[in-house]
């Protein structure tokens, strides 16, 4: 047969699949917010016209990766940044030797600025467009930990400024989700090994041309869009990277 046109086949997602997209759905459009309850797995199952396994078994997928929280005998909720434990979510710092002092975050500088080709490609906006530029460190204890440099875009963060990150007394995605309804739910990381430039090197107190660690994230909110680029540099004098598997 000539010129024959390729057939796709259709692709089949299980039908708790579908049920947990139309949750995540329902999470995006700001129907349950987050720190709020969500209904019921039966009456969830009456609203899709599925069976509670089937929406029990969608809820247990969205769980293990902490877009919702069950809490016995209360419910199944959306998870929210404003919950203490969900600071270790997306902070992968170790100290090298004893444990860890909580880590306080000292914000340095704050500005607007137009993205260049990276940024843009990164964050999936055009070219040209606002950008909010931070910079901050990461302290433990009294110890200069992480050095941030982060970009946002500036349509989902008009107004942020200095004054606003120095006056918060909560992490750094709790204002964002709090102030800016913008929630991130996951992360894609990559790491290489660095040398400390004059900048770096200055925050973080040590010699330039010290071995540093870059994590390079890319934060995404629900239909993984991009939300944040951010380029972490971890002094490896006394910290490292430290992510438990399986």
């Amino acid at each position: 047969m000539k010129n024959a046109v390729p057939f796709a086949a259709p692709t089949f997602s299980p039908l708790y699949r579908q049920i947990r997209a139309l949750i995540t759905r329902s999470l995006e459009s700001g129907e349950w917010r987050p720190g709020e309850i969500i209904p019921s797995e039966a009456e969830l199952a009456s609203r899709f016209g599925v069976s509670q396994g089937t929406v029990r078994k969608a809820i247990d997928e969205m769980a293990a990766e902490n877009l919702v929280v069950r809490r016995q005998g209360k419910g199944t909720f959306v998870s929210t940044h404003m919950d203490p434990d969900s600071y270790s979510r997306f902070l992968r710092l170790a100290a090298n030797e004893g444990k860890l002092q909580a880590p306080t975050s000292v914000p340095l500088e704050c500005w607007r600025a137009k993205a260049g080709a990276d940024v843009a490609r990164t964050l999936a906006i055009e070219a040209g467009a606002a950008i909010i530029i931070v910079r901050r460190l990461l302290r433990s204890g009294n110890v200069p930990a992480v050095f941030d440099e982060i970009y946002l875009p500036g349509e989902l963060f008009p107004d942020l400024t200095l004054d606003i990150l120095k006056s918060a007394d909560i992490s750094l995605y709790s204002l964002f989700e709090s102030r800016y309804g913008v929630y991130p739910v996951r992360a894609d990381e990559r790491l290489r090994a660095v040398a400390a430039d004059r900048v770096s090197a200055r925050v973080l107190q040590v010699a330039e041309g010290s071995p540093l660690l870059l994590v390079e994230r890319v934060t995404l909110t629900y239909g993984d869009k991009p939300v944040e680029w951010r380029r972490a540099y971890y002094s490896t004098q006394d910290f490292h990277y430290h992510s438990e598997l399986g």
